[in-house]
Parts: C-alpha cells; structure tokens; sequence
C-alpha cells in the first residue's frame, strides 16, 4: 500500500460498532489515522481511554456536564500510560447539542464513520456527506429517515455501508451490472424467538429480547432485531443504497449468520458473501472502501464439517418485515414515522410499560394513521417534525386504556 493513511472520524466511539472500528485503526497505522471521535460522553473514562490510545487530536461530547469529567479522565489516562506532567497535549473538545457537527466540520476526515444510535446521526450523516468526507454508515436510521435528502447529498460513491448485511449486498453486486440484478436476498439469524409463534412470544421478557443468539448489540438493536424490524429497517436501507423496488428484496433466515446477504442475477445465479459473524471485517471494508484490508477478521474453515441452513420468515409471527415493505415502498416521510414511532415503543419495552408483541402492532397502528406524512421531506425540519408526531401518537396508542 502506498500514499497517506486515511484520516478517521468515529461518532459512537464508545458503541460496540466504534470500539471494533478503534481496534481496526489500532490494528493498521499504515492505513488509517484517528483525527478525532465522539460519543455521548456518559463513561468519560472509556472516553480517554480511547483518545489517549489512539492520539485523537479532537473528541466530541454531546453531554455538556461532561467535559470537566473527560478532561480529569484525559489527564489521569496520560499519567496512567507514563505521560510526564505537562508532556501530554489536550485535544480540542467540542460539547453539548451541536457537538458533533462543530467535530466534523473541524475535523475534515477522509472518512466518517457514522456509528450513533438512532435518528439523531441524520444532522451528522448529512453534514459529513457535505464535506465531501467517504460516509462509513453504520447508523442505518438516519438514511431511513432522511431518504431522499441523505440520497440527494451523497455523491458517487460517497456512500458505503457498515452493516453486515448491506456491505455483503455491495460486495455481490460488483459481480454484475444493474441491469443483471434480479432481486436482493437479505438473511436474518431469527433472533432470539425463530420458531415461536405469535402466542408463545406474548410474555416474553426485557431479559428474554435482549439475549441474541449470535450478535453482541445496543439494547434498541438487539430488541429490533427480536422483533425482526431490523431486518425491516434493513430492507428500506438496501432499498435506498442500491435502487432496488422493496418488492424485490427478500428476506430469508439464516440461523448461522455466516451468509451475511445474497444478490440473484437475472440468469438465475446467486452470489452470496459469507463469513464468520464479526463486524470487523464489513467496518474494515467501509474505511477502506473499495479496497480490503488483509487480516480485518478470520475467515470461514473448510476443514472443518459445518451446515448451513435457509428457512421461509414466519411473516404471520413476525408482521414487521412485510409493514417496513410497504412503509419503504410509499416512502416519504413514512420511513420515519416508522422508525421514530418503534424506538419510543422498544423504549417502553425496555421500562417494562408495554408487551413484546404490542411494539410492532403499535408501530403498524401509528403508520396507518399517518397518511400527512406520506410526502417527501423538504428538509431536515420535516423529519423531525414526522418523528415527533409518531413518537407522540405511538406513545398516545400504547397508554390507552392504562
């Protein structure tokens, strides 16, 4: 390899999508340069931890009170690592609301990594696409919700996507021209609850949800992923990255999880990209899209005897693939509404206010009543404003009755 390594920015460096993008930084100097990253800043420690490691020249907090906390934890983090008093330099230090936009702009990576939680990486997603900046998305909610303004602001080849799933589909599809590509097949392990029915899963626990067979996740992802709306997030996100009608993207369940995703060709051949589960090999393609990066984790063993195995998804037990099908097909502000309304749901879930199944049935309820937002979004504003509505309705829905 020749040239500069990359210039890295990392939002949710303290996620489990951020610390696996850290070890991969860590793991090839040559390659890539940390040039600054950003959490919540509720574990200050972590958070110095990682700028002290890495040499970070700038860190983002959107917790304000925090800032007094990570400065004492930079400081006792260089004196623990051997730094003479006075030897080690501050980073620049952006906090509160606006922090991670002040980040980005200073910063001016090659690549940004996109690895927050939820809807609020869309004001970040949008402002890293503006800078010209190769956008590693890991968080898939601020394209679903921004749809057409994160699509209208990425340029060629700016895009490149962090999930699993989605960097399998990219990884096919150089097999093949658009015009070859049959339909889109995304696997999904089944979660926790493959196999039950709707019935059995009717009392199932916070403790239950969050205990994924083969992922180690965030609580809203591993719940997403019990109730299958990941997977129905998943396909509005493979809908928008590479152009495909909602009607041809498949979902089918691959206990393993070593198929990460597949592309059928209109001659009738199927690639598929496998691998052991482990996220650092499609973070590790992100960073350095197009090309891999040698040892980013192991490979599959043929010397070893091994099954895979494909099942239909049991669309009556698990409804919220076919609702983001059809919430991904209308478009508009819908995504978000659909998005917005099942976080504050899986919140509820999670503070043991609402039952497992009544997530994706709300959420269904507050998307049929939302025909106001079925119009694109003229900006930023609009999605929140379709946000907040479905977080309002979706919370009005689940206390009915209470």
């Amino acid at each position: 390899m020749s040239g500069q390594p990359r210039s890295v920015l990392i939002l949710g460096s303290t996620g489990s999508i951020g610390t696996q993008a850290l070890d991969i930084v860590g793991r090839n100097p040559g390659r890539f340069r940390v040039a600054g990253i950003a959490a919540g800043g509720t574990d200050p420690q972590a958070l110095a931890a990682q700028v002290v490691a890495h040499g970070a020249a700038a860190v983002a907090v959107t917790k304000s009170t925090s800032v007094e906390d990570l400065q004492l934890a930079l400081y006792t983090e260089a004196q623990r690592r051997g730094y003479a008093r006075g030897e080690f330099r501050l980073p620049r230090v952006f906090a509160g609301p606006d922090a991670v936009v002040e980040l980005i702009d200073a910063a001016r990576a090659d690549v940004v990594l996109n690895g927050m939680p939820g809807s609020q990486g869309l004001v970040p997603t949008l402002r890293a696409l503006a800078t010209g900046a190769t956008l590693a998305l890991a968080n898939k909610e601020s394209l679903i919700a921004g749809g057409p303004l994160v699509l209208d602001a990425a340029g060629p080849g700016q895009l490149v996507p962090v999930d699993s799933e989605h960097s399998a589909l990219a990884q096919a599809l150089r097999a093949g021209s658009a015009a070859e590509v049959d339909r889109l097949v995304l696997t999904a392990s089944g979660g926790p609850f493959r196999g039950r029915t709707r019935e059995q899963m009717a009392g199932v626990t916070v403790d239950d949800a969050l205990a994924h067979p083969t992922w180690a996740m965030g609580p809203l992802v591993t719940i997403n992923s019990a109730t299958m709306v990941n997977k129905g997030l998943e396909l509005i996100e493979a809908h928008l990255l590479f152009d495909i009608p909602c009607e041809r993207i498949d979902v089918v369940v691959h206990p393993q999880s070593i198929v990460h995703s597949m592309v059928t060709f209109v001659d009738g051949s199927t690639l598929a990209q496998a691998s052991p589960p482990d996220m650092r090999l499609p973070i590790a393609l992100a960073l350095h899209w197009p090309h891999r990066v040698p040892g980013a984790a192991r490979p599959c063993r043929w010397d070893e005897a091994a099954a895979w195995t494909f099942e239909p998804l049991d669309a009556e037990a698990f409804p919220a693939v076919e609702l983001a099908r059809h919430v991904g097909s209308v478009g508009g502000c819908l995504p978000a509404v659909f998005n917005a309304a099942n976080e504050q749901l899986v919140a509820a879930f999670l503070a043991q206010n609402t039952g497992f199944t009544s997530i994706v049935d709300t959420v269904q309820q507050v998307v049929e009543s939302a025909d106001e937002w079925r119009g694109q979004p003229r900006d930023v504003e609009d999605v929140f404003a379709a946000e907040q509505w479905a977080r309002e309705r979706a919370l009005a829905i689940s206390t009915e009755g209470k």
